[in-house]
């Protein structure tokens, strides 16, 4: 899980599997100019946050590590900049008849930013040590529909299930064989249609030999295969990268040094942004939100569009926090948010209600998956919370990370909750994003938690699976229905685009009966920048085309 979002609806691909070539989108390292009065090489700098996890692309799931890794790696298959419609990167090719047996193959010549050049192997070797439990990477959930994967779990209790009679069966992965230095195949346990599309996602990146000789170093300074590599990380402060020099890929950059500047607070990034010292934010705070203040400050150097990107405030697991188990208290809570008066006062109109739990971007999307219970109603919200006996704790909490521009909304929808509910709420601060994560992966938060969905690829079962299906990486919940997780398999087994599409949908409307998070509204992405950047773009996934970015 990605904590914002990305943008643009994408048709599932045909029961023949095939994508097409990658077409290039400007910028090489041919290239002399990028528009007017632009200029290839210098230097940019952007704004960034912690990190959760050492940058290895299987363990990282969430923005402040994905946004570094995306220009990083390179992947089998590239989402267009604008549109989000997948292509063929280093795969030449994506191939299936079935949907559950693969043949790909790849590019000659692609490298790692070690000089090494990318094989078959180094996605098979990749993709079994993301499964492997005992490896303990997030992203290996993302391996789950590859046969075999059920044998690299573990099924012991405790402090370590993988001891003794819980180990892991297998460490290697069934349903992965490389034909060929050029040439692998995976073979699924069910049909599962869009696999390819998901083959763009960072889980899926290929990794070096370098990276199993060490593994920690590796996490400090990743080798990748993309346009940019990475120099220098220090930590709290910093995540410097330079144009790859070697990079044979379609997707080049036009500048020569990226530096992420980490930051505490979204307000200061947004100053350095005015006062040239930074080039890029992208996160206008809510004080440069009201009446349109950033694009006075900034004219000319502004954008917003609508991305794939989803805002929640999901519950705590009922062993954490009882309180909240009950469905009816949790739809409750949601009947008495005021969305519409909350984004018209803190975000000046830049978000949309949501009426479910997948971004309209995708294809796929079902307005009104939430029905009543996402319609401001106090007195109906209140009546469903007495019918549910009430709100039995002292106060009930909003978690959200303090390193965002997060303090002003979750401080207004717990004023509307209160107002409405009689409830006393409280918007409680995490210091960043990483701890923010480490406390919700230790199951330590209590009450309601704020995190925002950045889809990985654009499908609507990227909105479900990954974060409400049974185990799942980014279930912080610890939400299990089998009901949903069978129309998941369901509508991953379906040849017919409408009818897998259908299938997720009857299982996003099952979560409006059980309310396991609270969706809040879709996401626009603002942006603004320097006077000394061009070529400023926002990504279908709401993140900055770092390739597209040149000096003037």
């Amino acid at each position: 899980m990605r904590g914002t979002t990305r943008t643009v609806a994408v048709a599932a691909l045909s029961a023949v599997a095939l994508l097409a070539a990658g077409c290039g989108s400007g910028g090489g390292s041919g290239d002399t100019e990028t528009s007017a009065g632009a200029k290839t090489g210098g230097e940019i700098t952007v704004r960034g946050c912690n990190p959760e996890n050492p940058l290895v692309p299987s363990n990282t799931s969430e923005t402040c590590g994905g946004n570094v890794l995306d220009a990083v790696f390179a992947k089998l298959v590239h989402y267009d900049p604008e549109t989000a419609k997948p292509a063929n990167d280093i795969a030449e090719s994506i191939e299936t008849t079935d949907n559950q047996n693969f043949t790909v193959k790849l590019k000659k010549g692609y490298k790692f930013h070690d000089g090494t050049e990318v094989k078959a192997k180094n996605f098979v070797d990749a993709w079994n040590y993301a499964a492997y439990a005992p490896n303990a990477q997030g992203g290996g959930y993302f391996m789950t529909p590859i046969e075999g994967y059920g044998d690299l779990q573990c099924t012991g209790e405790g402090d370590d299930p993988c001891a003794g009679a819980g180990k892991a069966k297998a460490d290697k992965l069934t349903g992965l064989a490389v034909t060929d230095d050029y040439t692998f195949t995976i073979k699924t346990t069910e049909k599962v249609a869009n696999l390819p599309v998901r083959l763009g996602y960072t889980a899926f990146a290929p990794l070096p030999d370098a990276f199993f000789a060490d593994p920690k170093a590796f996490g400090d300074k990743p080798i990748g295969t993309g346009p940019f590599k990475v120099d220098s990380w220090t930590k709290e402060q910093s995540i410097v990268l330079s144009k790859f020099a070697d990079y044979s890929g379609e997707f080049g950059a036009k500048v020569d040094k990226v530096t992420f500047k980490i930051y505490q607070d979204a307000d200061a990034a947004y100053n350095d942004v005015l006062a040239n010292n930074l080039d890029i934010t992208d996160e206008i705070p809510a004080s440069a939100l009201i009446d349109d203040k950033y694009k006075t400050d900034l004219p000319e150097r502004n954008a917003q569009k609508e991305s794939g990107v989803l805002q929640y405030l999901e519950f705590a697991p009922t062993k954490v926090d009882p309180n909240v188990a009950d469905p009816k208290i949790r739809q409750a809570i949601s009947m008495a948010i005021d969305r519409p008066t909350i984004i018209k006062q803190i975000f000046n109109n830049t978000r949309v209600p949501a009426t479910g739990w997948v971004s309209p971007v995708v294809d796929g999307y079902k307005a009104e998956q939430c029905g009543e219970f996402c319609k401001y109603d106090p007195a109906k919200a209140k009546a469903l919370l007495e019918e549910a006996g009430g709100y039995k704790g002292d106060k009930l909490t909003i978690s959200y990370n303090a390193d965002a521009a997060h303090k002003e909304w979750t401080e207004a929808t717990c004023n509307s909750i209160k107002q409405a509910l009689g409830v006393e709420c409280v918007a409680t601060p995490v210091v960043d994003f990483s701890t923010y994560l480490k406390q919700l992966g230790d199951r330590k938060m209590k009450g309601m938690f704020r995190l925002g969905w950045q889809m990985d690829y654009p499908s609507i079962e990227n909105f479900l699976a990954p974060v409400f299906e049974t185990g799942a990486d980014s279930n912080y919940m610890d939400y299990s229905s089998p009901a949903f997780d069978k129309l998941l398999t369901e509508g991953a087994a379906a040849t017919d685009p409408a009818e897998s599409n259908a299938k997720y949908q009857e299982a996003e409307a099952l979560l409006a009966q059980d309310m396991p998070a609270i969706p809040l509204w879709y996401g626009k992405a603002t942006m603004g920048w320097s006077d000394k950047v061009t070529g400023v773009k926002i990504t279908a996934f709401g993140t900055i085309d770092l390739t597209s970015v040149s000096l003037k």
